[in-house]
């Protein structure tokens, strides 16, 4: 499994298997704090193993930054950590994660042995702070790809975990454009050595605005193709052909997930914005 250091005693660890997913691992002088799990739960074990035997420590805390299984459903790896979320990550992991959990492990037999751990401290509007030896970890809420978006922020390395916030293809079906744009805004006013996205490679400072700005690119092009669907008798027929690479993004991206991905973004947007589902000259639908 890919990993790397960000900055001393910061860590990033990357799927091979699904999607590019990253988490991270803090590390101070008695024990760690993990930010998110991976996709499968060999990945999380081989990282959990990682803290434990090549540094030698205990991990105390698990961040979530999201609900979405891919990030959380890990959490049942670290049996002795104190897992940390917004109050709507518990939420929609109890409402969501656990029904979703219960329909892949009638599927997956490789989900089968594992159970959602709910966070146990949760928080609102306001910041979390740790200390973990000299290093201050502050939680950012970063709504937009979901709805309970939080970012972990390392002050003294100016490294920003943003979660799903920062993918190389944004992604709104779970989310919100404006809040998205609104987030993505707050993160480029601020002072950043690095940026770890939830989904993809290390944002190195001086690729930082550019990668944003890619982004909002790519979410302002979307609006438009939305807009000018919704001018046309069979919506649907017009977002099902638009090409992600007209928007300014790679179809290889993700391990070629980018075309569904930009094709779902389009369909949900039109959704949110319209209040239904854009209708196609042959009746088919997004499910």
């Amino acid at each position: 499994m890919p990993y790397e250091r960000v900055a001393d005693n910061v860590y990033f660890f990357q799927s091979d298997q699904y999607a590019q997913v990253t988490a991270g691992v803090i590390a101070g002088p008695e024990f760690a704090v993990v930010i998110d799990t991976l996709a499968f739960p060999e990945e999380t074990i081989e990282m959990r193993d990682f803290v434990e035997h090549e540094l030698g420590l205990p991990v105390r805390y698990m961040i979530n930054t999201h609900y979405h299984a891919d990030h959380t459903w890990g959490n049942a790896f670290f049996p002795g950590a104190l897992v940390l979320s917004h109050k709507l990550c518990h939420q929609l992991l109890k409402e969501r994660g656990i029904p979703s959990l219960q329909a892949a492990k009638a599927q997956n037999p490789t989900f089968r042995d594992i159970d959602i751990v709910l966070p146990h401290l949760t928080f609102d509007d306001g910041e979390l702070g740790i200390q973990v030896g000299k290093k201050t970890i502050r939680t950012i809420s970063l709504p937009g790809h979901s709805p309970d978006g939080i970012g972990v922020f390392i002050e003294e390395d100016r490294v920003l975990f943003t979660g799903d916030l920062i993918m190389p293809v944004p992604y709104i079906v779970d989310g919100n454009i404006d809040d998205m744009i609104a987030s993505l805004d707050k993160v480029e006013k601020m002072t950043l050595e690095n940026i770890v996205e939830g989904h993809g490679d290390i944002i190195l400072r001086g690729e930082i605005h550019r990668s944003i700005k890619n982004n909002l690119d790519y979410l302002e092009d979307i609006q438009k193709i939305v807009r000018k669907a919704s001018r046309r008798k069979f919506p649907l027929d017009l977002l099902e052909v638009e090409d992600v690479e007209d928007a300014g993004k790679s179809r290889v991206l993700l391990g070629g997930l980018a075309p569904e991905l930009h094709r779902r973004n389009l369909i949900a947007l039109y959704q949110q914005t319209f209040g239904e589902l854009p209708a196609g000259s042959e009746e088919y639908y997004d499910d």
